[in-house]
């Protein structure tokens, strides 16, 4: 088969980003199992994140035809196509990748271009060229002889990277794709045939993102089916930072219909609209379903302002509480969706610390992991000890830190094994596992538990390839490495929805779920829409004019009207560039707020921490969205008083404060000659001391409680 016939089918394409995604979804899967089974109906998702929340929803489809649908995510179903191939070719990690990367580098034949000389004194330098190369290798961009020097000198190097790769069967994931495409359109050895063989129908989701080399690998593997492509028009992200246009120029001889169900009319419509469409009306748009939402009383979104960062973490746990208490939500009723992964682990602890159970597991970085931290002591010392030093020898920072755990012998007894065994033998002496099962709750644990088997596959990887030193030095610089460039978007971040806790995840996996009620955190104006769009490897006005660079660098005119629809006049706008990727970090907040389905609500911080910091700006969209006639968005001050204290943490919090606020304000009112009111004061007073007779209060929190009181009272000594 030619790998370039085109795509013949439906496409079923919603006007824009919608709330009943998910319902219309289940509406075509229902349509396709009825007529062929759901075991003969294959579903393709172009992204992994919201897998498990589509395969919910399919199961829980209206057919009763419907059993367990077979739900794959696009990279994952090619995996298996180069696994039914060859199954002895591994995929290559992260941390492997960027020291094969590094080694490259530091052992180029041609001379480095001065400019990436230079770069490479940066911290983030192999982080940012590896990211690069994974898109080259994605769209399968090769050298030419109109490449920027240093744009040939990198695609020269990936080159020669996937040469090394190849001849010792190593295969890395930007590079599943394309060669599951090759094997396919080929039929080598029969895969094509063994991979559609049971396949009758193929429903493609999030078909608003599927790039070029997608749509091929679809092309293929539902050449002989009935093909149903699922997506939203104006809702693609990803794919428009590579590849221009909308979703009806994606695979022109598909049959578009529309759903036959009308867009939900809940609040928060107009808002999704105004940030997708640039209008909060659809009367304008061709084949409309609705007309203009009315005015309503209820808000069409909240938004909710702090002074720092981790006050805006709290202000959120208040309101999750708050909404709890009041409205009978369960946390995981709520998601709070932050801009990109590394924002995750730091949110996600700042709601457990005020008591809101969340069920996200997100692997943090190796830096902060304990345990991560002991066994690269480990390492370390046993490099030392290789190297002809002596116990005495080690660093002290080093000696003391493995002392903790089990006497320095426990390292000489495993002098003569490799590195991969000694690192299994400490684990089992000083039961590591155990400890961390014992001293974290079964989120973390689960956490600390990758990152250890992350480490001992890099020993494995250090001992079995001959592209790194087999020893101690070997491991220890790859370790140093892997924990100077981790980044948190290579980890695993998931919702356990048997933990039954709020989901906090990067905002871009909300793309194909809901929630009730979503949190779009940081809305300020570094972040939305943000100063560096493709990369911080080269100056922006490079990019623009940087032949070759794999993504959209010089939009046209048309390129920029029919990718965007709030663009009505693509000539009168002065950056073409600037534009461009500014909507599609406006097009993120709209898919943001299509996931809510009750409430949803914006929140900023002004200053990173308390202190003297410098001041961040709204988010441009937040002030646009204020200012759009028909939408109302009600301000929730986090620091007014509410009269109930929502959670544990922020009971214990005002139980605490009362004492010294309760004089405050006697104070207040005497100074301004007024008589102070006591009767709230009182009956506040009144409940904690029947708190203080509870038998089962914790006897801490109850010497704190009087502490407060006598601090008030002036007994500073106790």
């Amino acid at each position: 088969m030619a790998g370039h016939d085109p795509l013949e089918g439906t496409l079923v394409a919603l006007s824009h980003p919608r709330t009943d995604l998910l319902e219309c979804l289940q509406a075509t899967y229902a349509s396709l199992a009825d007529r062929h089974g759901p075991e003969n109906v294959l579903v393709l998702k172009r992204h992994p994140a919201g897998l498990q929340a589509l395969e919910d929803a399919l199961s829980n489809t209206r057919s009763e035809a419907v059993a367990v649908p077979q739900v794959d995510s696009l990279p994952e179903h090619a995996s298996k196509v180069i696994e039914r191939y060859d199954p002895t070719l591994e995929r290559l990690e992260y941390e492997e990748r960027i020291e094969l990367i590094s080694l490259l580098i530091a052992g180029a034949s041609r001379a480095i271009p001065p400019y990436l000389e230079r770069a490479r004194e940066q911290d983030q330098f192999a982080r940012d060229v590896g990211q690069l190369l994974l898109e080259a290798t994605r769209q399968q961009v090769s050298t030419n002889d109109d490449l920027h020097p240093c744009l040939e000198f990198l695609y020269s190097l990936n080159d020669r990277f996937h040469d090394e790769l190849t001849a010792r069967g190593f295969i890395e994931r930007a590079d599943v794709i394309p060669r599951a495409v090759s094997l396919l359109e080929s039929n080598t050895n029969d895969v094509r045939t063994r991979t559609v063989d049971s396949i009758d129908a193929v429903l493609a989701v999030q078909f608003e993102e599927f790039r070029s080399l997608d749509r091929r690998y679809l092309a293929t593997v539902a050449a002989d089916c009935e093909l149903v492509c699922f997506g939203q028009h104006h809702a693609s992200v990803e794919r428009t930072a590579v590849e221009p246009g909308s979703l009806s120029s994606l695979a022109p001889g598909l049959d578009t219909h529309r759903p036959d169900t009308d867009p939900p009319q809940s609040p928060h419509d107009p808002v999704i609209r105004y940030l997708s469409l640039g209008t909060t009306s659809l009367e304008t748009q061709p084949g409309s379903e609705t007309s203009a939402t009315e005015n309503r009383a209820t808000p069409n979104a909240y938004h909710i302002d702090t002074d720092t960062s981790e006050a805006q973490s709290r202000a959120i746990a208040t309101e999750i509480a708050a909404l709890c208490d009041r409205s009978g939500y369960t946390p995981g009723e709520f998601a709070v969706a932050v801009p990109s992964a590394e924002r995750v682990p730091p949110v996600r602890a700042a709601l457990r610390e005020a008591s809101i159970p969340t069920a996200t597991i997100a692997t943090p970085t190796l830096a902060d992991d304990p345990a991560v931290s002991e066994l690269y002591a480990v390492a370390r010392a046993r490099r030392t000890l290789e190297q002809g030093g002596s116990l005495g020898d080690l660093e002290p920072a080093i000696r003391d830190r493995l002392e903790a755990r089990a006497t320095l012998e426990a390292l000489t007894a495993t002098r003569h094994r490799s590195v991969t065994e000694t690192l299994d033998a400490w684990i089992h002496t000083t039961d590591l596992k155990g400890r961390i099962a014992r001293e974290a709750n079964w989120v973390d644990a689960r956490s600390q538990f990758e990152n250890v088997e992350r480490v001992r596959s890099i020993a494995q990887f250090v001992q079995t390839t001959d592209l790194v030193a087999p020893n101690w030095d070997g491991l220890v610089r790859m370790l140093a490495r892997t924990i100077e460039y981790d980044a948190p978007h290579v980890h695993a971040v998931e919702a356990e929805t048997a933990g039954e806790g709020v989901m906090v995840c990067p905002i871009d996996a909300l793309a194909y779920d809901t929630r009730p009620v979503v949190f779009l955190t940081d809305l300020i104006e570094e972040t939305y829409p943000g100063t560096t769009f493709l990369t911080s490897l080269f100056p922006t006005a490079w990019l623009r004019a940087m032949d070759g660079f794999p993504g959209v660098t010089a939009p046209t005119v048309s390129q920029l009207e029919t990718t965007f629809e709030p663009v009505a006049d693509g000539t009168a706008v002065p950056d073409r560039f600037t534009r461009y990727h500014l909507e599609r970090s406006r097009r993120r907040l709209a898919l943001g707020a299509r996931a809510a389905r009750d409430r949803l609500y914006f929140t900023t911080y002004r200053r990173e921490t308390a202190g003297l910091r410098r001041t961040r700006a709204e988010s441009r969209f937040l002030t646009t969205l204020r200012e759009a006639p028909g939408i109302v968005i009600e301000t929730i001050d986090p620091e007014a008083p509410r009269g109930v204290a929502h959670g544990r943490q922020q009971t214990r919090e005002a139980i605490l404060s009362e004492p010294r606020a309760g004089l405050e304000e006697v104070l207040r009112a005497a100074s301004m000659g007024h008589d102070p009111d006591l009767a709230v004061s009182t009956e506040r007073i009144q409940e904690i001391a029947l708190l203080l007779e509870d038998e089962t209060l914790d006897p801490t929190l109850r010497e704190a409680i009087r502490a407060q009181f006598e601090l008030a009272a002036g007994d500073v000594e106790r």
